[in-house]
């Protein structure tokens, strides 16, 4: 029965293993193109605004790419154990193995590796993904990977999140998920406004929308923390383990990007009513009134030229005339005014 690759026939092959999710290396690979395009043209600024240019575009960008890719990310909820459990239904058979779970906001996703990896003439290394997203039914995922004959610790996992699962996973995870994405591509469409208006002399409104952003990302985890507590933690024993759950990644970094964006807002905030001139000079928006404060074009101004205002201007200069000139002057204009003094 071994014949096909030490394997049994009716058990599928081994799919490809990314090293990482596919959707979150799409995503770190554009901000990380847009942080190396911005720093290419870095040299190009000159002055004190060039640490400033740097500091807003490398802010920017990191908080725009944790909201994407925690929206994706199946670390929001995690756990792992080193276990000797069964491999194969109806064998008796045993394996060591590390079994880890990963609780995303779409979906679930399964690893089991074997310790060593080649164990029972086969390579145990499975990373299985089920998903609950708009368009997905999870409960025929779940009979698809019974039928290809997955290992037992990947479907008896797996099985505790189906819609029919007395512990009630599904439900209460899908609803959290639901939430938790809809909260965070809210907060990414305020950061895009964000973005918008600190580029324009509305920067008081673009700290509002560091606000909103940082707002609708703890209302996010306040969702997602909320609808998974609604009921009690279910066993997860695999072997002679049993598997505990917790808070992933995810959750922390989104957290923490979260209080940044409030931090960051509620200083503009403060700024804007306490030193509006040195806000307005961090962002090259520069008004004229306090020249102090300005940054000249040769100082990395980019986009603003500094133009002079009439008060700048050099003042008014009387002109002789030569006193040729000034006789002619005044012949022509002798039959209005008679006395012409020069």
């Amino acid at each position: 029965m071994a014949t096909l690759g030490h394997t049994f026939p009716f058990y599928v092959g081994h799919k490809p293993i990314f090293p990482v999710d596919t959707t979150l290396a799409v995503v770190i690979a554009i901000f990380v193109t847009a942080l190396v395009t911005f720093i290419i043209i870095l040299p190009g600024i000159r002055g004190k605004m060039r640490l400033f240019w740097l500091l807003r575009v490398v802010t920017s960008l990191f908080i725009g790419a944790v909201i994407l890719a925690v929206n994706f990310s199946s670390e929001w909820f995690v756990g792992q154990v080193s276990t000797k459990t069964s491999y194969k239904a109806f064998s008796s058979e045993r394996i060591s193995a590390d079994v880890g779970l990963r609780v995303g906001l779409g979906g679930v996703n399964i690893t089991l590796k074997g310790t060593p990896v080649q164990q029972l003439n086969e390579t145990i290394n499975y990373n299985e993904e089920f998903t609950w997203r708009l368009g997905k039914n999870y409960a025929e995922e779940y009979a698809k990977a019974m039928e290809k004959g997955l290992p037992d610790p990947v479907l008896y996992l797996a099985e505790k999140f189906t819609p029919n699962s007395p512990c009630g996973l599904h439900g209460q995870y899908r609803l959290a998920g639901h939430y938790t994405s809809a909260m965070l591509w809210v907060a990414f469409l305020c950061w895009l406004l964000a973005n918008v208006m600190l580029s324009m002399p509305v920067l008081v409104y673009g700290g509002h929308m560091l606000l909103a952003t940082g707002l609708f990302q703890l209302l996010g985890l306040l969702l997602f923390s909320t609808a998974t507590s609604l009921t009690p933690p279910c066993a997860l024993h695999l072997g002679t383990a049993t598997l505990h759950t917790h808070h992933g990644p995810a959750f922390w970094i989104t957290l923490t990007t979260g209080l940044l964006c409030m931090l960051l807002g509620l200083a503009m905030a403060v700024a804007h009513r306490m030193q509006p001139q040195r806000l307005k000079a961090f962002f090259n928006q520069s008004t004229g009134k306090d020249p102090s404060l300005e940054w000249n074009p040769e100082e990395g101004g980019l986009l603003s030229p500094r133009y002079r205002s009439t008060a700048e201007g050099p003042e008014p200069q009387d002109i002789p005339l030569s006193e040729a000139s000034s006789e002619a002057w005044c012949k022509e204009e002798h039959h209005r005014e008679p006395d012409c003094a020069l």
